[in-house]
This record gives C-alpha cells, sequence and structure tokens, in this order.
C-alpha cells in the first residue's frame, strides 16, 4: 500500500473521532482491513499517525479508543516564592546574540562564527582519533590534560618580555568553557557584595557571571584605545575595588584593541592598588589588521588573571577553555572549578590539543583573517552606503563584530522589532552595558551565515531606521 492509502484511512478516521464521543472505540484493525481495502501495515501506519496527533489511545487487550480531551489545570507555583525569596541580584535575561535565526533571515546578532570559518576537517579527524582513544574511556585530571595545559601555557609564553617569567603548565587550569572561568573567577576573587570594576561597554556574559557571583559592578568607561589609567585608578580608590575586568584585545562588543602604552599603564595601576587585572582574550584566535597582546606575558607577579576560550575558533560544541593564574588566587579560582564541574571533558580536550597542534590549524588561522577581513569590509561598505545616519566607532583589528552608534532619538526597541520583521536579526547594544547606556547602540556580527546577504542587511537595516526619522 502507499502512503496515500494511509492518508485516506487517516482523513476518514478523523472525520469519524470527530462525531465520536470521548471514549468511543474505534473499529478494530480487521474491519478497516476491509473497509477502506488497504493491507493491515498500511491501517497500522495510519494509527500511528492519529495516536502521534494525540486523538487516540491504545489500551492492550481491550482495543483502541478515541482519547478524551483533558482540559489543563494551571498549576499554582506561588508557594516556590516563599521558599526561594528575593534573589541576591537580578540574573539578566538571555541575550539576544544567543536567539534561533530562521534559514533565511540576515543573522547579525549572533556571537559564534558561520561553521564555513571553522576548520572541519581537523576537527572531526581530531574527534574520531579522540573517540579511539584512552580519553574517551577515562576521567580527565581536574586540572586538566597535562599536554594541554602546556599548549596553553606557551601560546602566552612566546611573547614574554626578557627578565618575565613565563607562565608555566602548572598556572593553567582546563575549563569547560570561559563562561564558568568567569563565574568561578569572580567568586573565588570577590566577596559578595563587593566591587568589581568593568570596562564599559564589556561581554554581557560578564555582566550576568557578576550578577550570578552576587557583585557590585563598578563601570569604567573605555574607548578605542582602551580605559583611561587615571579614570581607573580613581575607581579603585574611590571603591576599594581589587578585580577589574577588562578585554584588552579586539573587545566583545567595540572590537578596540588596547594601546601598547596604555596596556603598561594599566598594569601600573593595577599593581599600585594590589589588583588583579581579569583578562579575557576571547578573540585570540581571531586577528585581522593587528596581532593579540596579551597582558599576562607582561606580568610574573601573579596580577593578571588570564581566560582564553577554544569554542569560538575551534567549534561552538567543543567547549574547552582555560584560565592561567598564580598564587592562591589560582588555588582558589581550582577549589571554585572543582566544586562546580570536578573535571572537563578528556574526549573534548584531546580533541582540541589535537586540532590546534596540527600543521594545518597555523595555515587555518592565516585564512580566516583574511575571510574575516573581506567580511568585516563589506558590512562597514554596506552600513556607510545603506545606513549613513549610524555612526560606526571605529573599524575594528580583529574579533568579529562592528560597534554601532544610532542617533539618540532612536527607538531601539522598536528598531529591532521592525528589522526582525524585515527579516534581519540585529543585537540592542544596552545588554553590553553594566549600567545605563549612554544611547543607542547596536552591535553587528560579520562572522555569520551568507555574508552574501550583508548589503539586502543594510539596506533593510536603513529603510527600518529612516522610519524612525
Amino acid at each position: 500500500m502507499t502512503d496515500d492509502s494511509s492518508g485516506r484511512i487517516v482523513t476518514a478516521l478523523q472525520a469519524w473521532i470527530a462525531q465520536a464521543p470521548a471514549g468511543g472505540r474505534l473499529p478494530s484493525s480487521r474491519s478497516l482491513v476491509a473497509e477502506h481495502g488497504a493491507s493491515p501495515v498500511t491501517v497500522q501506519k495510519a494509527m500511528r499517525v492519529l495516536a502521534a496527533q494525540g486523538l487516540i489511545e491504545t489500551r492492550p487487550g481491550a482495543g483502541t479508543f478515541v482519547r478524551a480531551v483533558r482540559t489543563a489545570r494551571p498549576v499554582d507555583y506561588g508557594w516556590q516564592s516563599a521558599a526561594l525569596r528575593s534573589p541576591r541580584s537580578r540574573i539578566p535575561a538571555g541575550s539576544a546574540t544567543m536567539r534561533e535565526a530562521a534559514v533565511d533571515a540576515v543573522a547579525l546578532h549572533a556571537g559564534y562564527p558561520d561553521r564555513e570559518l571553522l576548520q572541519q576537517r581537523l576537527l572531526r579527524s581530531a574527534l574520531g582519533r579522540a573517540a579511539r582513544s584512552d580519553a574517551a574511556l577515562t576521567r580527565s585530571p581536574a586540572a586538566g590534560l597535562p599536554e594541554l595545559r602546556s599548549w596553553f601555557a606557551s601560546e602566552v609564553g612566546g611573547s614574554t618580555p626578557v627578565g618575565v617569567t613565563p607562565p608555566a603548565a602548572g598556572d593553567v587550569v582546563v575549563l569547560p568553557g570561559s563562561q564558568s572561568g568567569l563565574s568561578a573567577v569572580f567568586r573565588a576573587l570577590v566577596m559578595t557584595g563587593q566591587p568589581l570594576l568593568m570596562e564599559s561597554p564589556t561581554y554581557w556574559g560578564a555582566i550576568t557571571a557578576a550578577a550570578q557571583a552576587g557583585v557590585e559592578v563598578i563601570p569604567v568607561p573605555s574607548g578605542p584605545d582602551g580605559p583611561d589609567p587615571d579614570e581607573l585608578a580613581r575607581a579603585f580608590e574611590e571603591t576599594g575595588a581589587r578585580v577589574f575586568y577588562a578585554q584588552p584585545n579586539f573587545a566583545n562588543p567595540t572590537g578596540a584593541q588596547w594601546s601598547i602604552a596604555g596596556a603598561h599603564q594599566i598594569l601600573d595601576v593595577v599593581r599600585t592598588y594590589g589588583a588583579f587585572l581579569v583578562e579575557d582574550d576571547w578573540a585570540h584566535d581571531f586577528a585581522i589588521d593587528a596581532d593579540p597582546r596579551p597582558l599576562v606575558a607582561m606580568d610574573d607577579g601573579g596580577h593578571v588573571v588570564y581566560l582564553r576560550s577554544l569554542t569560538k575558533s575551534v567549534s561552538p560544541a567543543v567547549r574547552v577553555a582555560a584560565v592561567i593564574a598564580r598564587g592562591p588566587a589560582k588555588q582558589r579560582i581550582s577549589a571554585d572549578l572543582s566544586a562546580g564541574s570536578m573535571y572537563v571533558s578528556g574526549l573534548l580536550q584531546a580533541a582540541a590539543l589535537d586540532v590546534v597542534t596540527q600543521p594545518g590549524w597555523q595555515t587555518h588561522l592565516r585564512s580566516l583573517r583574511h575571510q574575516l577581513r573581506a567580511r568585516r569590509d563589506l558590512l562597514v561598505t554596506s552600513l556607510r552606503e545603506h545606513v549613513p545616519q549610524a555612526h560606526l566607532t571605529s573599524v575594528p583589528t580583529g574579533g568579529l563584530n562592528l560597534w554601532v552608534r544610532l542617533p539618540d532619538a532612536t527607538d531601539l526597541e522598536q528598531l529591532v522589532r521592525d528589522c526582525e520583521a524585515s527579516g534581519v536579526l540585529v543585537a540592542p547594544g544596552d545588554e553590553w552595558f553594566p549600567a545605563e547606556p549612554p544611547g543607542p547602540f547596536m552591535r553587528l556580527n560579520y562572522s555569520g551565515a551568507n555574508p552574501g546577504a550583508f548589503p539586502a542587511g543594510a539596506e533593510r537595516l536603513g529603510r527600518a531606521l529612516a522610519r524612525q526619522a
């Protein structure tokens, strides 16, 4: 029998069920075979379709019956409000960057590179080898695979100046993604309710991690060359803070990279106040026109706590990152991490290590640099042509994003809705500010799928913005 035969039986039985009382018994399979001239297999196929639609239910030994429609009784969860009490702090809702995009949408909102920008061949081969190794069957050391820890240390050790002791493998702890690392670092280094300095604007996930840790975030304005060292010193002095979170290289969302002179001045301020600088080097592998300059390579006094992730550059499915810290700070961070995750999957660690130590990895990074430059320049050109009223704060020398200032009168929420209605997803800038934003901003990602649609997406964005004029 064909699918058409089972479809006709489904249609006929749907009409029969519509007139039957709840709990009514359906004709037997034998009678349906005879009535419709169908095979028993076809009848059973039709019955499975009706069951999947929730129209019938089978009772073993009794037959098949029309399923009663049950009205769900609203469940009262009010008791939980009393049990949970008020939260320590309000955790922000999920980021707009995590929204799923329709296949035909121009997705400028997301934070992860398109799969075309990943080294798929190396990754698939590495996962296969890892699955056949002991890593698939054994527990990883709590701090991570020794070889992977050595690789993370060597990545920053190569740029260590003369006279500065480079990080060692023993300073590295492997993480299940840098987001969990941020949470652990904030909990370990900042007491609940105590101040934490943050660049503003900054990564929304860091703001969320700080809220989860229950610390008080103090914004420090940051421009194209990084924060003003005098402003940072003033914030340390006035608040008594001892931790500053920052992204010196290709910051999310602005793409800014600190100047060399500014980086040294910031480090001097941190040392002066006996503080920590939490350096988030998330975009280390996404250089375009400048190379990353990790500040941890300039410091051997334990002031810099360094985070680096492979999740975006290797694959979103391989959530492997690392934190580099020294002294008691490392011990506290390690203790917090072990309480939350115990250890990271050895299978994923082995695969990540395999990928980044292959000769083809460096070739891939050189190719990636060219691909990101072409995508960035295309989106910049498209914005300048179709959205002239928007101000691009700077053209980033690395990273994945453009940071756009919109006219002061812009209704940002309405603009985001209008863009989505026209098939363009954008990320409003509000969630990248630890406090009130100084104006309407938007973050646009140039590493998503279908860069050929950037001009059309910019044109629709321009039309939506022009309607507010």
